[in-house]
């Protein structure tokens, strides 16, 4: 069964090497680690996606991990396996085609941010393109930078963030049931979506 863990844990010499092998005695096969955050604490903020062997439990895995001297689990859930589509390689699929730059953007967040969708909204046509399991109608936000977002809506378990695409287009990302989008994925988000709009020639 695929997890993705995020965990927080100090940003030492060895600290992966512990954790690695700290979910490998508990069950746990890692696929791949991501860095999200270093912070000035002296602590790092890491996505490991792993899969576990049959009967594993994850909580298992949290606990192997929580034992660890300064390691704490932040969130841990099931996660569609597939790989990690980086940055780098988010900009390499948006530069292969920069017409469609724009759309690619909204067909590749769900995977770089892993998102459950994202859609882009005009200030007067509402949603103009999107992923599937994206709202049909969602409305327009005045956002200067990217942001986190709280729209009306009765589902307090989906967090919500934006970024700018232009003043009469935005870019909006949901991810249900956490963990909480971070400082730095907000600047990914901007980045990325700036990226964009270069490629595209706005």
């Amino acid at each position: 069964m695929p997890y993705l863990l995020r965990v927080e844990l100090p940003d030492v010499p060895g600290s992966l090497g512990r954790l690695a092998s700290a979910i490998g005695v508990a069950g746990g096969d890692i696929e791949a680690i991501e860095i999200v955050e270093k912070r000035h604490d002296g602590t790092a903020l890491d996505d490991v996606m792993l899969d576990t062997a049959d009967g594993v439990m994850p909580d298992s895995i949290v606990s192997a991990c929580n034992a660890l001297d300064g390691v704490e689990v932040v969130w841990i859930s099931r996660y569609v396996s597939g790989g990690l589509l980086l940055d780098l390689e988010a900009v390499e699929e948006l530069t292969s085609e920069p017409s469609r730059a724009l759309d690619r953007l909204i067909d590749l967040i769900p995977v770089t941010f892993r998102v459950d969708w994202a859609c882009r909204v005009h200030r007067s046509h509402g949603v103009e393109y999107a992923t599937a399991a994206a709202p049909a109608e969602l409305g327009f936000l005045e956002i200067e930078r990217p942001v986190c977002l709280e729209l009306d809506d009765d589902d307090s378990e989906t967090l919500y963030a934006g970024a700018r695409v232009d003043g009469n287009r935005i870019v909006v990302v949901a991810r249900r049931g956490g963990p909480e989008f971070l400082d730095s994925e907000l600047a990914r988000l901007g980045h990325l979506t700036g990226l964009a709009v270069s490629i595209s020639g706005g």
